[in-house]
Formats: structure tokens, sequence, C-alpha cells
């Protein structure tokens, strides 16, 4: 909990905003005070997403649904607005420390604490799942711990950010190392969905440690997919409900009925479920609300007699704002052949076991030019916003953190080069080719084209873009994705790109029915000319294609 910076509302619809609780995908998190006094988290939705005409459509669908949720291990979604400028959502407020943060600062969990976890939360699925929902985002920073037990937030918050999912950089929706592979390989989500998910975050809390591992997205997700869980550690009576619960094959995993009666049976009958220094961290912050809330509440009036007329004080100066937060540039990693990474610097607040930070929003996109020290991102930092600027001038090749994901100090976020770099090979090939050389010929080969087909074709960074969103000289290309081990002709996905970056895609890729075209003309809708007319040779030429993105119109030619 932090106090509102200068550029914080100080309301939002009917309520007062009194503090900042955090963030992340969808927008800033806000303590707040209804007319009538109850104590709220009043969620606002970033302006990237509130001008798209799509989320706001689905935002107003899930929250109507999620309206329809109950149960006691939830935080209920008490009002909202979809039509505002920008959206917000406001839930009840619990007053407690998320599960992420308190085995950052405690490490691993009791057995019986665990239990008592899982069993709450269980709960708390079947009340989603009862309103036809699927939470799809289950992690520790949407677990709230509570005096009185555990609490579920944020369901159908993710699949609203789906519908938009070019606005963030991804195709797949959730956190790696708690998302199922069936959300990773864009299978559709479903309640066994959660139940991996559950099982990731009960071993987490048991453990202290993610099950698949940290670091690079493209190597946590593979290993989500095709690796073991790390179990070490995990106690002996927790051991076979959690591995069930991360079943590779949904059809494997018990149902949440199943998980609230196996944890209940482990649950110890003590009245406190929680360790000493975790009830700590919520008296903390029930104080802490406590006295924000207070704060708010003007005394009664008391009668007093008429003054005397006096000359008026002067007026007061008007408070001044802080000034701004200087920018921080960003840091150079590798430095090969005219391609740089780039790595997220320290930011200022950050202190102690505090070592993530998030984005904001990216103030360049994939294949715009960029000068030294010229903004690149907005982040959040303990003292408010922060500019983070480009440690170098090129062309921003990559970028590789989304808006609203928290990143941790020194992770690469993007790449930038000169217009004749050379690039480097996409991280998950680098992974492939030394899985190869660790394994025999003929399972490294298979590991190899199997990594290349799923996870370069769906996670690279460099190429996910709205295809409507190409210009003159830029390339676009038609990909067709594999499915169950058989090409999906009728779903293909079209990227765009510069064309020296889509020219790197080529020695990797080894899907049959691939097409990459270059763009030659892009006609407004309605189109009141031809391709034919805006490109005379268009005509002549071999492997052309004009396709339609409704309101674009592209004269493509095949390269």
């Amino acid at each position: 909990m932090k106090p509102l910076s200068a550029t914080d509302p100080r309301q939002v619809g009917p309520y007062r905003l009194l503090a900042r609780l955090g963030g992340g995908g969808m927008g800033r998190v806000f303590l707040g005070r209804s007319p009538g006094g109850l104590t709220v988290a009043v969620k606002l939705v970033r302006p990237e997403l509130a001008e798209d005409a799509r989320f706001r459509r689905r935002f107003a669908h899930e929250i109507e649904a999620a309206r329809r949720v109950g149960g006691f291990y939830t935080a209920q979604v008490v009002d909202a607005d979809a039509a505002a400028d920008p959206p917000w959502m406001v839930t009840s407020y619990i007053p407690g420390p998320s599960l992420g943060e308190v085995v950052a600062r405690h490490g691993p969990l009791p057995v019986a604490t665990v239990a008592v976890l899982g069993a709450g939360l269980a709960e708390g699925l079947a009340a989603i799942h009862a309103c036809s929902l699927v939470h799809r985002d289950l992690k520790p920073g949407n677990v709230v711990l509570a005096e009185d037990g555990p609490r579920v937030i944020d369901f159908g918050i993710a699949r609203a950010l789906d519908a938009t999912s070019g606005l963030t950089g991804t195709t797949v929706i959730g956190t790696p190392g708690f998302m199922s592979p069936e959300q990773i390989l864009r299978n559709p989500a479903t309640p066994a969905s959660d139940v991996f998910s559950l099982g990731a975050v009960l071993a987490h809390a048991a453990t202290g440690r993610p099950p698949f591992g940290e670091g690079p997205t493209e190597a946590v997700v593979y290993h989500v997919v095709h690796g073991e869980p790390d179990l070490d550690g995990l106690p002996t009576v927790l051991a076979p409900l959690v591995r069930s619960c991360l079943a590779k094959d949904p059809k494997q995993r018990p149902g949440v009925a199943e998980v609230l009666t196996r944890c209940a049976g482990q649950a110890h009958s003590a009245g406190v479920w929680l360790p000493p220094d975790v009830t700590a961290m919520i008296v903390e912050q029930v104080r802490r609300t406590s006295e924000l809330t207070t704060a708010v509440i003007p005394a009664p009036p008391t009668p007093v007699e008429p003054p005397t007329l006096v000359e008026p004080p002067p007026a007061a100066e008007p408070p001044v704002p802080p000034p701004p937060l200087p920018p921080v540039a960003a840091r150079v990693g590798e430095l090969k052949a005219g391609y740089a990474t780039v790595a997220l610097p320290w930011i200022p607040g950050e202190t102690g076991g505090m070592k993530r930070t998030t984005v904001v929003r990216w103030l360049k996109q994939v294949g715009d030019t960029v000068d030294k020290d010229e903004p690149l991102l907005e982040v959040v930092s303990g003292r408010g916003d922060l500019v983070v600027t480009a440690p170098h001038g090129g062309l921003l090749y990559a970028v590789h953190r989304r808006a609203g994901e928290t990143v941790r100090t020194g992770a690469v976020i993007a790449g930038i080069g000169s217009p004749a770099a050379t690039l480097p090979r996409p991280r998950a090939v680098r992974i492939a080719l030394a899985a190869l050389r660790r394994t025999s010929a003929a399972l490294g080969v298979l590991l190899v084209l199997g990594l290349i087909a799923g996870a370069v074709a769906v996670f690279s960074p460099l190429f996910e873009d709205e295809a409507a969103a190409a210009g003159p000289g830029d390339c676009v290309g038609k990909e067709i994705l594999k499915r169950g081990g058989e090409l999906d002709a009728e779903h293909p996905k079209w990227l765009t790109a510069p064309c020296g970056l889509l020219s790197v895609r080529a020695p990797v890729r080894d899907e049959k029915g691939d097409q990459y075209f270059t763009v030659l003309a892009r006609l407004e809708a309605p189109v009141t000319t031809t391709c034919e007319q805006a490109v005379p040779d268009w005509a002549a030429g071999t492997g052309k294609l004009s396709q339609d993105f409704g309101a674009v119109v592209l004269c493509l030619r095949e390269r």
C-alpha cells in the first residue's frame, strides 16, 4: 500500500481514492471508500486498453458474469462502469497481503496452512466455475491471505484481456509458470486449466518456488508443456494431490470438489490458520487501512459563537507538487554485430527484496527508430511512474515484456540495433540446440522440430502484430499453425514486421504452408481503388494476394 502520487486520480465514479494498492495487466488498483463508508478496491483500466472497443465490450460482458459469483472465498464485484473514460470496476476489499508477497518475505508455508489454502481456493474456484466462468490467471499474486481465509481475486479479467491480446504484445493471456499447457498451446481454457494453476500455486506455497522454474518466458513455458515439475521439498502428504493437479492431460486432473475434500482432510482444526509472522502482516495492513479510512471521515460540527468580522487571512499558497522523477537509462546487455539487448535498470524506490517493477506502457513500437536517451517505456516505481530511456539509438527490433507485466531488475526487455544488424537466433532455438547436444541425435532432432514448430511460432515477440497495422514497405506473413500434429489451414495467423525481421524466421520455420508477403499498397476501406490501380505492376507479379482486414485492404506479393 503506497500513498497516491501526483498523477493518480482522487475520485473514480462515486468512490474516493485513498492509496495505491498495486497494478497489473488491466491497470492500477486503489484503496477506495464508497459514499456510504464501505472500504473497497477500485481497479482503473489502463488508457491503451480503454481505447480499444473490443476490450470495452468484453470487459462489460465479463464484469456482468463476475457479479454473479458468490462464495466466501472470492472478492466479489460490487460496482463497475465499462462506459466510463477510463472504465473501472470495484470489488470488496480484503485487508491482507498476497500469497506472492508472503512467500517472497517468509518462504514456504507450513503443511496445515497450505492445506487450508488449497481447500479455500478450491471452494472459490468452484463458485467461479458454477457461473460458467474460468479464472484463467490463478497465481500467487491473485490470492489474498486474510485472517479468516484466502480469497481469489481478478476472475474474468484475463478473458477480457484476451480479446485485445495485440495491445499487450502476446497472444496468450496468463502468467508463465502458472498457466496450464492447454492455455500455452492456445487451446480453450476449462475448469481443469484452473486446477492445473491451483496445483502450481500450492507447490509454490509449500516449497517457496514456482514448480516450473524462473527465467526467460520461452524456457518456462516449454518446461510447463514438456517438462516435469520440480516438487523437491514438497511435503509427502501433499505431493500426490499436487502432482495429479499438474498432469499434462486435463482429463487426468482431479476436479475442484476432489481437491477441496482432500485438502480439508489434511487441514488441522486449529483456529489460527496462518503463522504468526503472516498474521502480523495482516494486522499491520488492517491498521494502515483503518488510519486511512478514519482520516477521511469529517468530525461532527461543533456549535460555536458567531465569529467577529475580521479581515480574512491571506490565501494560503497552493501546495507545490513534487518534482517529476528524472528519466532512468536502460542497461545495455549483450552487444554484438550491431544488435544489443536492453535490460531493465534498477528503479528508484526498490529496496531490500523489492527487485521487480511493472511496465505501464511502451512509448515505442517494434519497427520504430529510437535515439539515445529517448523515452522508451513507462514503469511503476516505488516513488511513482518513471520513464526509462533508450541506452543507445537504432531500430527497435523486439519488445520482450508486455504492458502491465511484472519484470525483474536486470531482465531483458527489448532489443535495439542498426538496420544492418545481424540478429541473434531466437532464445527458444538456442535452448533447443543446447538440448540437442545433451541428448541423442534422434531424440534431439524430434525435440528441436517440436520446439521450433511450437514455442518459436507461438511466443516470438518479434512478429506478433495486427496485419492491418502494416504500411508500405513492411512485410506481412501468413503463418499456418499446427494443432495436434495437423496443420490448421482454416485459421491462419497474419503477422507483420519490417522485412529485415521476417527474413530471420526463414531458417527456423519448418511448417509446410507458411507464406510470406511484402506489402505493396495499403488501401483504406471502403476501397475506392483496386490493387491493379494502386500498383500498376501488381497484376503481373507471382504469388499476389489481395487480403481484406475489414478496415484495411492490403495488396500483397509473395516474397
